[in-house]
């Protein structure tokens, strides 16, 4: 098990991990398997999505930040239940199939490590199967 460390500088962001992954499939020589991408936060969480243009992550965040306000009512006593529900629906994981030493992603696609309680340090860990 491979593990990569993420500090982010604000409440809610998306930071792109796309090359610092394939970075490491690089170095140890992974050539064709699966390749599982974890995160071990409740508030932290992962998705795939278009990488070309950076206005798309700041309209997801813009839009998930209306439909799960901070500040609804919510009881948990640390205040965090916003990112708590957040984190539910963007997932705390991803499967990449690995090919040819290569994250087998679309043209404008992208690995982003989605922080909705910062700025916090976080982890992302990777355990690959395959050869």
């Amino acid at each position: 098990m491979h593990s990569i460390s993420v500090k982010t500088n604000t409440r809610t962001e998306m930071r792109n991990i796309t090359r610092r992954i394939q970075n490491i499939v690089n170095e140890e020589n992974w050539q064709s398997g699966l390749l599982a991408v974890f995160v071990p936060h409740t508030t932290a969480a992962l998705t795939i999505n278009e990488n070309a243009d950076p206005d798309v992550q700041r309209d997801m965040l813009m839009e998930i930040n209306k439909v799960i306000p901070f500040e609804d009512g919510f009881h948990h006593f640390e205040g965090n239940s916003a990112a708590h529900i957040k984190t539910s629906l963007f997932g705390s994981s991803e499967t990449i199939i690995v090919e040819n030493g290569q994250l087998q992603l679309g043209t404008w696609q992208g690995i982003y490590f989605c922080e909705f309680d910062g700025p916090r340090q976080r982890k992302v860990w990777l355990q690959f199967t395959g050869n």
